[in-house]
């Protein structure tokens, strides 16, 4: 029998020779070995696009298609998979079908030439001239880009961004002043959050050529996300000059028009857009989110909806009258919605945002089952998007325990920037820091601001600055800084975040994710107040699990990488306690529904700040929201969101096994509190 098992045993086939196969068009002898391949490993990418291209050649139609759609299935932004589906759709004679996977393609990885040559050739055939010249305008600008530059290119479409990088870097040492070069490493470092070098890039460029609209473009989008909005607005006004009736440059004037607060001004742009372009769905829930910023409930409705009415796949318009968490869908919304599940020619993102959309519909129905599953799919769906790894999260955050120790703080003591205005609110997304800035930003002495991203930068600056100088990784560099730097990198960060302030004395930075940095803002800035917002785990997980996040919270995509966040945010959580006693003040989430007078008392002690009834009164103030908690701020306290996740428990044993002893310990006692000087 041992004998006979071992003879019957054929080792896999290696997908190198298969590709030497592929490229000789032994085409039968490459499907052969692709086969064992996918029997051991169906899911195998590789093989599932060989055997889609094989299956091509040998005008097996159908079987290519099924290898493209199992392919989709497991990377639904693979570019050269929507490529491939085309060219298969072309050698069916079904030209209309490809002419939208070329497309797709193209929107995914804009370095695939033969997409753009693709659909230029229907194009051509079907006598549309002016979408014909559109393309080849972007071929020629394909073909003028440097060899080099158009694998960076390419390498950003895949996210092997550090790859990119290096090829950038490695091209712009030998043509230093190459102005797409420049916006392309901008770009990448824009992604990778590194948002000053690219600022910093893109101003740069501009120099060079002042008249490159995809520059100035870039460089608003990230003056926007270094959320210096006066800069941004000043940008969006040079560039619409240039062209008055442009309606994307329009567009781009309203919405740095609207981060500035002036609403009215990106209200009446929006209006000209619409006027322009009569329905446009992009512009009506853009128009709909400045409405929901604002607190006009039934405008956002209106616009949201009218986006649908224009275009029935348009799937954020969908997720965003969910997001407004207070409104319900009705019976035909949610039969409209799953027509459009059934539309196999939704981009990514717009089934992403239909499925939560669809998880909230069936939430609301009392349908958890359901709900449960398009919640899952979503997030299954948005998690390809990432490289997020949970493991490596958990390395660093342990890193910052072994370098941020008492020692550390006891030597550095005296060091940093003394202003004493900033209030740090931390801790994971939705566990209620929106409430706590409301409750604050409510107070005379106190501007609310936004989740300001100086604290994440600042510490992306001092990994760049190891990589680059051969210094010590961060955060083990904090042991390097000099107390010049470290009193330069407070004031920096007060003088870079006075844009935000309307003159009040303190204000609040809700970034959630600096809690990854407190030992950092400690020392930069000793004076400065923190508060953890701390929420039941299971509660605080499956609300980030429902809540599809633009960007930063890669982490709520999986329940497993959600709960192990959560346990390693609360061992670090408890470090900090221990080496800075009484420095960070824990706030339970359900002790401030319970009694939201005597937390708001408690807050406003440790704060040194007078009691005053405006802070109770919180859901009276008149101020923007833009985080997903918006609606909900604006009203009474409510217990009923408390246990909702018990309706979903039976599918929730991934994110109990993760949370572990974490679970047994809530709620953690707060440490003992010290007054404030």
């Amino acid at each position: 029998m041992m004998e006979q098992s071992v003879e019957t045993i054929r080792p896999v086939p290696d997908l190198g020779a298969i590709q030497e196969k592929v490229v000789a068009k032994r085409f039968d002898d490459a499907l052969t070995d692709l086969a064992a391949i996918l029997e051991a490993e169906p899911e195998n990418p590789d093989a599932l696009y060989m055997a889609a291209v094989c299956c091509r050649y040998t005008h097996e139609f159908e079987s290519a298609l099924g290898h493209i759609g199992n392919l989709k299935t497991i990377s639904p932004e693979h570019g050269r998979a929507h490529q491939e589906e085309a060219h298969t759709y072309r050698d069916m004679g079904r030209p209309d079908d490809a002419l939208l996977a070329y497309s797709r393609a193209c929107r995914i990885n804009p370095a695939l030439i033969a997409s753009w040559r693709g659909q230029l050739e229907i194009l051509r055939r079907k006598g549309l001239e002016q979408q014909a010249a559109q393309v080849t305008a972007q071929l020629e600008a394909l073909r003028a880009l440097p060899q080099p530059l158009l694998a960076v290119l390419d390498l950003v479409s895949q996210r092997k961004l550090i790859k990119a990088e290096e090829l950038c870097r490695q091209f712009l040492q030998k043509v230093p002043h190459h102005v797409e070069g420049m916006r392309l490493l901008a770009d990448i470092g824009a992604r990778l959050g590194v948002l000053d070098d690219a600022e910093f890039l893109l101003e740069s460029a501009l120099k060079f050529e002042p008249d490159n609209k995809r520059v100035r473009i870039d460089y608003i989008q990230a003056l926007r996300k270094r959320q210096k909005f006066a800069a941004a607005l000043e940008q969006a006004r040079l560039l619409l000059d240039t062209a008055p009736d442009n309606p994307q440059f329009k567009s781009l004037y309203a919405i740095e028009s609207m981060q500035t607060g002036d609403y009215d001004t990106a209200l009446s742009t929006f209006d000209e857009i619409l006027a322009q372009l009569p329905a446009d769905p992009v512009t009506l829930t853009s128009k709909g989110h400045a409405h929901k910023t604002c607190g006009d409930y039934e405008d956002a409705v209106n616009a949201y909806q009218a986006a649908i009415s224009s275009t029935p796949h348009h799937g954020e318009a969908y997720y965003s009258l969910a997001n407004l968490k207070v409104y319900s869908f009705s019976d035909a919304e949610i039969e409209e919605m799953h027509a459009q599940e059934h539309n196999s020619n939704l981009s990514h993102m717009d089934r992403v945002h239909l499925n939560f959309a669809l998880g909230k519909a069936y939430e609301d129905k009392g349908d958890f089952a359901t709900s449960f599953r398009y919640y899952e799919q979503g997030n299954r769906l948005k998690k390809f998007q990432t490289t997020y790894k949970a493991e490596q999260m958990t390395q660093d955050l342990k890193a910052q325990r072994d370098v941020c120790t008492a020692e550390l703080f006891q030597r550095r003591s005296g060091c940093g920037h003394d202003a004493p205005d900033p209030i740090f609110i931390v801790g994971l997304p939705r566990a209620g820091s929106t409430l706590l800035e409301q409750i604050l930003s409510s107070h005379s002495q106190v501007d609310g601001t936004l989740e300001l991203p100086n604290i994440l930068s600042l510490s992306q600056r001092l990994r760049r600055r190891a990589r680059q100088e051969g210094t010590t990784e961060y955060p083990g560099i904090l042991n390097e800084l000099s107390d010049e730097e470290l009193d330069a990198f407070g004031r920096e960060f007060i003088d870079d975040t006075r844009i935000h302030r309307q003159g009040a004395a303190f204000f609040i930075d809700k970034m959630p994710n600096n809690f990854r940095h407190i030992g950092l803002i400690h020392l930069i800035l000793p004076n400065a107040k923190i508060i953890d917002a701390r929420r039941h785990p299971m509660a605080c997980c499956f609300s980030g699990y429902k809540q599809l996040f633009a960007e930063g919270q890669e982490f709520t995509y999986d329940l497993s990488d959600a709960g192990q966040y959560y346990r390693d945010y609360v061992e670090l959580m408890d470090h900090w306690d221990a080496v800075l006693p009484g420095k960070v003040l824990r706030v339970q989430y359900e002790d401030v529904v319970s009694d939201t007078p005597a937390q708001v008392r408690r807050i406003l002690d440790y704060c040194g700040l007078p009691y005053e009834d405006a802070c109770v009164d919180f859901y009276e103030t008149k101020r923007s929201v833009r985080t997903p908690s918006s609606e909900q701020v604006r009203q009474p306290i409510y217990t009923s969101g408390l246990d909702q996740w018990r309706n979903f428990e039976p599918w929730l044993e991934p994110l109990k096994s993760a949370l572990g002893p974490i679970l047994d310990r809530y709620p953690i006692p707060a440490p003992a509190e010290s007054p404030r000087s």
